[in-house]
């Protein structure tokens, strides 16, 4: 990076906030600073819920997982549109309708105290841990290959999330991710076009796709039938449906930003933007992570992406094996694009062949890398479309995509905090602490929880080891604990005889047992919010019907 990259890195991610700031200057009471205000309309609300979910590990990863296995990825949103849908026609109306300030009083006014705590501690659990993976993903990749110091670059994002989000509220939150999203919209294009531009000038972009999908990179669908594939198109529309409802109706998150403005038709509008929107711009990251992909069977790839972590390696004495191996990989590359520049057209299987001994000497190369203690344990797939970035886009550009990532993480940050703080004190802090206080208390009280929040996840960041692939570990976390809460507001909604105590048992149980599956089981990980949803409706209705039958007809 040079110093234009550095102005453009710098004024991007202070201007959006700054005005941010200065558009929700005053004070404010306690449903303006959780809800915001009429101002906010259904396009804000839609780049808002958008935003929230599009994440850094969304920028930063998807398109390594692309390079690595292909599209597939894209099967996981296929059940997302009918789960908008369902949020639109059931969650929503019930939510504007009691005036809620988070979706866990709802089941406080169904059920009872316990159910509501419990429905809100499980979302604090998972959050809590999975904003400092939201901060984490970006920096210790950033400060890997631009040589920035991990805690320097975790506080660089960290701290001016906290500092904005803790003043301004969900309104802040939702202005600045709507610029914050443009960005990235912006930022993710331009690197698509440079990555088809800067394929061979005879290569058409037909052909291309040609060439990507003759070396299995797209492949969008699998119909197998097999659990243990993580990605098919019934995991997605059966496990992504139950993974996005849960997210959708009952992710704090995301509800504070579909009640934001307090309109039924601007929450509903906003999500069903989200329904036509989503899959789509999945697939173009995808793509574009199938571009970079074609563009390294011409341009010679590292054998090694993270390439401290390879340097560290040479340092420690491996060099002599690692050359070894680089010496081979280039044979392959070399072999591989004389294949791919030939008049005569490639088969498949010749291209599959060759790119299979170009990943097992990767996996080699990685092999040593762990032997030499200097590998970390993120996939090095994370660093793919990073270093592209910094080593073939223009200056300037760089800046820019570097603001993307810093964005997204300010802005998945915010949102995840934004809705900790509002949870901790609606559902604690007010009925169990300070129940009479005036509105500005409590106030005050959010912003020092979200600050309190903002610190946590730092800290989490600082010591997170990740053991997968970024995007995966998000949703696996997600897919851990998203199907009790579910499971909580479908009986409330549906099994309108099943009372507190059954749903409240019902629950513990049933994240017991995903608990205990996850630890035991190699299954797809979202098949677990259709097993933890369906765990809490049958156990909630047999507990009714055996152990609390009696309790409640006394």
């Amino acid at each position: 990076m040079n110093r234009l990259d550095y102005v453009v890195l710098i004024a991007t991610i202070l201007a959006i906030p700054l005005y941010g700031l200065w558009r929700t200057r005053g004070r404010e009471t306690l449903g303006h600073y959780l809800k915001g205000d009429t101002s906010i309309r259904w396009g804000t609300i839609g780049l808002s819920v958008l935003a929230t979910q599009a994440g850094p590990i969304t920028f930063l990863s998807m398109p390594g997982q692309a390079y690595e296995s292909g599209i597939g990825f894209v099967q996981n949103y296929f059940g997302q549109p009918f789960a908008l849908i369902t949020v639109c026609a059931i969650f929503v109306p019930i939510f504007q309708r009691l005036k809620v300030y988070t979706a866990y009083e709802y089941l406080g006014q169904r059920f009872d105290q316990k159910t509501r705590l419990l429905g809100a501690f499980l979302f604090l659990i998972q959050r809590g841990l999975a904003a400092g993976i939201t901060i984490y993903a970006p920096a210790i990749i950033l400060s890997a290959l631009l040589g920035w110091r991990l805690n320097l670059t975790i506080w660089l994002a960290g701290g001016l999330v906290i500092a904005y989000t803790a003043f301004g509220g969900t309104k802040i939150v939702s202005i600045t991710q709507r610029y914050q999203i443009l960005i990235i919209f912006v930022g993710m294009a331009l690197a698509f076009m440079i990555a088809i531009y800067r394929l061979p000038a005879n290569l058409s972009f037909g052909n291309a796709l040609s060439i990507a999908g003759k070396m299995g990179k797209l492949q969008a669908v699998d119909l197998s039938f097999n659990p243990d594939k993580r990605y098919t198109l019934w995991s997605g529309i059966f496990g992504g449906f139950f993974l996005a409802l849960s997210y959708f109706g009952a992710d704090q998150s995301q509800v504070q930003r579909y009640l934001a403005g307090g309109s039924l038709r601007a929450s509903r509008v906003g999500l069903l933007f989200n329904a036509v929107v989503k899959v789509p711009m999945q697939f173009l990251i995808l793509l574009l992570g199938a571009m970079v992909f074609l563009f390294y069977q011409f341009e010679k790839p590292p054998i090694y992406f993270n390439q401290p972590a390879y340097q560290r390696a040479v340092a420690l004495g491996h060099g002599p094996e690692l050359d070894q191996l680089q010496s081979k990989f280039d044979g392959v590359f070399s072999a591989k694009r004389a294949l791919l520049t030939s008049r005569s057209i490639p088969s498949g299987d010749q291209l599959q062949k060759l790119d299979g001994e170009a990943r097992a000497i990767r996996d080699q190369t990685k092999t040593v890398l762990e032997k030499a203690g200097a590998s970390p344990k993120s996939k090095d797939s994370d660093y793919v479309f990073i270093t592209f970035v910094l080593q073939h886009l223009p200056h300037g550009a760089i800046g820019l995509l570097i603001a993307v990532i810093l964005c997204a993480t300010m802005s998945a940050a915010a949102a995840t905090l934004n809705a900790l703080g509002s949870t901790t004190t609606v559902d604690f802090y007010r009925p169990l602490v300070r129940p009479t206080a005036p509105d500005h208390h409590y106030v005050v009280a959010t912003q020092m929880l979200t600050v309190l929040w903002g610190l946590m996840a730092i800290g989490v960041a600082s010591f997170a080891n990740l053991v997968e692939n970024l995007i995966e570990a998000g949703n696996i976390l997600g897919s851990i604990f998203y199907g009790s809460i579910l499971g909580l507001f479908l009986v409330a909604f549906f099994l309108r005889n099943v009372r507190g105590s059954a749903v409240f048992f019902g629950a513990v149980l049933a994240q017991t047992l995903v608990l205990v599956l996850f630890s035991t089981l190699s299954i797809s990980y979202l098949w677990y919010n259709l097993i933890g949803c369906a765990a809490v409706l049958l156990f909630s209705l047999a507990l009714q019907r055996t152990v609390f039958a009696a309790s409640d007809r006394a």
